[in-house]
């Protein structure tokens, strides 16, 4: 196939306001705990380890259901207010 198209490809995505429920939820249960939530969320972002996230209230459990890609993708549209 000798074709110079690109071709697209669209993932279903988790909605904008499950993915704000569920860190909300997250955050308030590191929050809790006793732990800086900012802190513990990005450590999280950035390495994938989901031990930076605590197991109350099934908080690990939670954020492992959206896709770190997927979460900075949103944040990114959130902090630059373009969300659909």
């Amino acid at each position: 196939m000798d074709n110079d198209e690109t071709l697209s490809f669209k993932v279903e995505r988790e909605s904008n306001d499950k993915i704000k429920d569920i860190m909300k939820e997250v955050y308030a249960s590191l929050k809790e705990k006793g732990y800086n939530p900012i802190n513990q969320i990005v450590g999280y972002i950035l390495s994938g380890d989901p031990t930076y996230i605590t197991s109350h209230n099934g908080a690990r459990r939670l954020i492992r259901q959206i896709e770190r890609d997927e979460l900075l993708e949103n944040m990114v549209k959130e902090y630059l207010n373009l969300n659909e």
